[in-house]
Order: C-alpha cells, then sequence, then structure tokens
C-alpha cells in the first residue's frame, strides 16, 4: 500500500541520515559538543515551542557562531574578544559554566548539569531546555 511504501522510504532515508550523522562526526569542530542528538525525521520541542529570537540563539551557542570572544577572534577581528568580567577571551564555556555575570541564573543550566559540563547543556534534550530558560532570562550570546 501506499502508506506502507511511504513509512518504508521514511525509514531508509533516516537510517541512511544516521549513518552518514556518525560517519560524519567531527571532535574538533565548534559544533562537536553540540552534535550528540541523532538525526530526526521530526523537529525537535525546542524548535516548535521556543520564540524566533531564542531558537536563534540556541542555535548560534550550541554551533559555536554566537557573539562571543572566541568567535570575534576567528570571524570578526575588529570587535573585542574579552568578557565583561574580565576574563581575556569569552568563550561559550566560560559564559555558560563560569562567568560572574550570569551565576544568579546558573541554576537553571544546572537543573541539566550539575557540574555544567558542555556537552550535558548543548547535546541533551534536556540541556538545550535548560539552555533556551538559561538564555530567556539573560542576554548571553546577544551583540
Amino acid at each position: 500500500s501506499y502508506a506502507y511504501e511511504r513509512h518504508k522510504s521514511r525509514s531508509l532515508l533516516l537510517e541512511k541520515w544516521t549513518t552518514h550523522w556518525r560517519s560524519t562526526l567531527k571532535a574538533n569542530s565548534l559544533s562537536s559538543p553540540a552534535d550528540r542528538l541523532p538525526p530526526s525525521l521530526k523537529p525537535r520541542k525546542h524548535f516548535c515551542e521556543s520564540k524566533r529570537a531564542i531558537y536563534g540563539q540556541l542555535i548560534q551557542c550550541r554551533t559555536g557562531h554566537a557573539f562571543t570572544g572566541e568567535y570575534h577572534s576567528s570571524f570578526v577581528p575588529i570587535e573585542t574578544t574579552s568578557c565583561s568580567c574580565g576574563e581575556c577571551i569569552q568563550t561559550r564555556e566560560h559564559i555558560l559554566a563560569s562567568c560572574p555575570a550570569y551565576e544568579p541564573t546558573c541554576d537553571l543550566l544546572c537543573s541539566a548539569s550539575e557540574d555544567l559540563v558542555i556537552t550535558d547543556i548543548l547535546g541533551t534534550v534536556k540541556g538545550i531546555e535548560a539552555l533556551a530558560d538559561f538564555l530567556k532570562e539573560t542576554d548571553a550570546f546577544k551583540k
């Protein structure tokens, strides 16, 4: 039947996509801490439920292409690379795990990763949900 063929086709597509995804994982890329969720044919909850601005910040943070000193040093060298707290290079890890400016909202991220492990925050469903809450409450990763 048509429904069976459609299901079979979608299953094969997902299987091939997942195989390709597993074979191309790169350990040293900016997005590698976030690249832990396997492909899906349906959008994830954070995609459907987040406002557009928050979703954009989620994607930027997860891929490493956010407004941070680390990103600016590579792509926008005229921008400052230091954090407002005095840290020489403002990194994604610094903002999420150790910046004093964001300490009051740290509990939002700790709900997903008690020790603020970056791969748990960026690469798990629970972590992404906590990151979305964190972004709603702060000005992190905004210009």
